[in-house]
């Protein structure tokens, strides 16, 4: 969904819709952060939308910074806190929940030291070829532990989760992680989201699932 304006606007569009479906399933309010996680993705496809208008248009060039401030706080501050926080309120088992607040509070510290990042260090959107490149000079001594409690806060609390058929979305998360490492190295932060469809498409089929086994035992 990353590869051009057009794609990361209409995937955008296309993830808001399942995210809209994926709330329409919900039966819980402990569900809600869960299935907004496509509406969140869809936003922050829009995000980088504009960058690539700011990049390939001079009439938008105004907004370049607004729009890829607004990408990377999605991509880097927002997802540590917003996936073991999302997966910590539908879970119910309580030695999974302590598990699953480790992760959150670890998650919340990466993203302040993100935030001062974003801050303290220039950020240049480039395009190479069909991706584009967020260029940060981040110091060099934490930019892999960063990167490896970042990996862990977003696809543990899937395994860790007891919530029917998680584990699923954490491997399909895990692959999709793994093939843009090996392929789109220099890319990471902007084709990582192009499985944000397929990931919201699971979310969507987990949250009908439960709903349907849900009105299932209700009108029993």
């Amino acid at each position: 969904m990353c590869f051009s304006t057009e794609a990361s606007f209409a995937g955008g569009i296309i993830i808001a819709g399942i995210g809209i479906a994926a709330i329409k399933n919900v039966h819980k309010p402990s569900q809600i952060v869960f299935a907004s996680i496509p509406l969140f993705f869809a936003f922050q496809q829009i995000a980088e939308g504009f960058v690539w208008l700011s990049l390939q248009n001079p009439y938008f060039e105004g907004i370049e910074k607004i729009a890829s401030y607004t990408f990377l706080i999605m991509a880097q501050v927002f997802w540590p806190v917003m996936i073991p926080l999302s997966v910590l309120l539908m879970e119910e088992k309580k030695k999974r929940k302590k598990i699953l607040r480790v992760l959150l509070g670890s998650g919340i510290i990466l993203s302040l030291y993100y935030i001062v990042c974003l801050i303290l260090i220039p950020v240049n959107p480039v395009i190479s070829g069909y991706h584009i490149i967020y260029v940060e000079i981040m110091p060099k001594t934490l930019q892999l532990i960063a990167f490896s409690i970042y990996l862990i806060t977003s696809i543990a609390p899937l395994f860790i989760s007891t919530v029917k058929r998680t584990y699923l979305l954490g491997i399909l998360m895990s692959l999709s992680c793994l093939v843009t490492m090996i392929f789109f190295t220099q890319f990471l932060t902007s084709v990582w989201c192009f499985f944000a469809a397929i990931i919201s498409l699971v979310i969507f089929w987990i949250l009908r699932d439960a709903r349907r086994k849900f009105l299932f035992y209700k009108s029993k």
